[in-house]
């Protein structure tokens, strides 16, 4: 791996102003965070939300297909693992898809008992629609198609009505630990005025990481502006691991506002086509017809390789999705959320084919756990799109995220509890912040707020859908100029760029961009949503593998290639006190 500027093992930040104090702090509103808030207080134990945006506003709001659970006649798990393994490319934990799709059916039902309503026939029974991926209609809707919207209200509705204590408009920034390297606590800085904004520090005896995902770090995504990272940034910083970042979904069929256009894109859901709708070409073409058995309905990767591919072909800057044929009355009920967004910007699915292209929509890694969702650093845990369970493997099965934000947040829940009972999540009181990487005496360097889209541009131009050897080496030096720029800017000036929630924003982003151009390097082959045009076959002799990443204690990136069967990074016997060693195969890079 190249030499790169030494990566913080802090963000720059002023001292923390005020403090409190509870068992477990959970960093995120969407379904993972709020179930873990919800089941660790019903347990007694004193709960703190923390969210960067309004406790309604994460990510789970944006999801519009449903979630996915064996409850139809006829679906088993056994079949859910199967096609969830399949769309993994091999790279799945057998054990932890296994222990979603036996444990989801009863999650999503616990789910309707909080108070969230699911889109009902005739004779009351849940409707279900397939999606890519699927041999069977298992896709539970709200809405039509604002299933994670009535995911998210009843949550916090049940969490207001528990009388959790949140805080809002809140970046949380690094985690404390103790002298033993345990989780003591977080700091974070709240946006607003009152007795708590600025810097303030969060004592616990746990943190549960919830954050999202990192979809920011490309110009075109389906993520809402605050999925900037931090949660894997966080998590590397305070020593722990991280797994699969190089698998990116690029969800198909993105809405084409132009070429040019940056930040969130709408989505048009995987349901459209689950329920009929074709893909085409300028010319009426059905291009994925004879590239898989499922066609459009095939795995996102395949769909968005396809799309893709025809787009190369063509010439063209996208493709279409024709659903046409379904009627005025059908978009209006099934799909009015979708029908709304086409309209806004003036194109009607009724009359016209939808311009598609594929966008960043859900990273497949992220930090890793075990099937409690430990972290390697004891007390951390990590679920939702901000961790790698070893669930989705090298591409996600469509609607299977809220079902995992779902089941792992019970299971965190569940050891926390165990954890706070005997003794094993023990206060402790944070260690005195050690030197930074940048030296004994010197400021983490923070880059200036623009370098935001400048890291979005490398990493689409570099590290996006199509991948090769050049692409990722130019996206590495790009991330490496930026790096050395703000060193510079220390070195030279004496000081760095304004703490404030952008430039902490964009050093995460930078962060997460590093370590995943470095994995995407590394992995020498096309695996799921890994698609690189010089290596564009699947390696299993030499790449059944994961790729581990660590930050050293002097701020250099270690990533390490794992035997596929080494997942997950905890093992059920091991104490939570103690983080694993990770078995290498191959060799460790400094």
């Amino acid at each position: 791996m190249p030499d790169t500027p030494a990566i913080p093992l802090r963000l720059n930040a002023p001292a923390h102003g005020w403090a409190a104090r509870a068992d477990v702090v959970v960093i995120g509103s969407g379904v993972a965070g709020l179930t873990a808030a919800l089941r660790c207080a019903a347990e007694g134990a004193k709960v703190l939300i923390v969210t960067k945006a309004l406790l309604d506003d994460g990510s789970t709001r944006w999801a519009q297909g449903g979630i996915a659970a064996a409850l139809g006649e006829g679906d088993t798990p056994a079949q859910h693992l199967s096609d969830t393994l399949v769309a993994g490319a091999g790279l799945c934990d057998e054990e932890a898809v296994r222990t979603l799709v036996t444990e989801g059916p009863d999650a999503v039902r616990r789910l309707i008992a909080t108070g969230a309503t699911f889109d009902t026939g005739e004779d009351g029974a849940i409707l279900l629609t397939r999606e890519g991926g699927h041999h069977r209609r298992r896709i539970a809707h709200a809405g039509g198609d604002a299933t994670g919207a009535e995911i998210s209200r009843a949550l916090v509705e049940a969490v207001r009505a528990a009388g959790i204590e949140t805080i809002e408009n809140a970046l949380v920034l690094d985690l404390l630990t103790d002298a033993d390297g345990r989780t003591a606590g977080v700091t974070l800085h709240v946006m607003g005025e009152g007795q708590r904004d600025g810097v303030g520090a969060v004592r616990a005896r746990a943190v549960v990481l919830a954050t999202g995902g990192m979809g920011q770090v490309f110009s075109a995504t389906t993520n809402p502006a605050v999925s900037t990272g931090d949660g894997v940034a966080l998590a590397l910083r305070a020593g722990a691991e991280v797994s699969d970042l190089e698998f990116v979904q690029f969800h198909p069929t993105v809405l084409f506002l132009g070429a040019g256009a940056e930040g969130q894109q709408p989505l048009v859901s995987e349901a459209v086509r689950g329920e009929g709708a074709h893909l085409v070409d300028a010319d009426g073409v059905r291009f994925m017809v004879g590239q898989h058995e499922l066609a459009e309905l095939a795995p996102r990767d395949i769909v968005a390789k396809g799309i893709m591919r025809r787009m190369l072909e063509t010439g063209a800057e996208h493709m279409y999705l024709d659903a046409r044929h379904f009627g005025a009355r059908m978009w209006e009920e099934r799909f009015p959320t979708i029908l709304a967004a086409c309209r806004s910007h003036g194109i009607d699915p009724v009359t016209e084919p939808i311009p598609v292209a594929p966008a960043a929509h859900y990273a497949s890694g992220g930090v890793r756990t075990d099937l409690r969702g430990r972290t390697t650093v004891a007390g951390l845990y990590a679920c939702g799109e901000v961790a790698c369970t070893g669930v989705h493997g090298a591409n996600r099965l469509a609607s299977n995220s809220l079902l995992e934000g779902l089941v792992f947040a019970e299971r965190i829940a569940a050891d926390i509890v165990n954890g706070l009972d005997d003794g094993t999540l023990r206060p402790g009181e944070p260690a005195p912040a050690g030197p930074t990487a940048a030296g004994p005496t010197a400021e983490a360097p923070l880059p200036e707020a623009p370098v935001r889209y400048e890291i979005q541009r490398i990493m689409t131009a570099g590290a996006g859908v199509l991948r090769s050897a050049d692409s990722l080496s130019k996206a590495a030096d790009g991330l490496r100029r930026i790096a050395e720029q703000a060193r510079e800017d220390l070195r030279r000036d004496g000081k760095t760029a304004q703490p404030c929630v952008e430039t902490w924003e964009a050093a995460n982003l930078h962060l997460v961009a590093s370590v995943l151009v470095a994995a995407a390097s590394m992995r020498e082959e096309t695996r799921g949503c890994h698609w690189r045009e010089d290596r564009p076959e699947r390696d299993d002799d030499n790449w059944h593998r994961h790729i581990v990443t660590r930050l050293t204690p002097v701020g250099g990136l270690s990533s390490t290639i794992t035997a596929s069967e080494t997942f997950p990074a905890v093992t059920s016997t091991t104490p939570a006190a103690t983080a694993p060693s990770t078995s290498q195969v191959s060799k460790e890079l400094q």
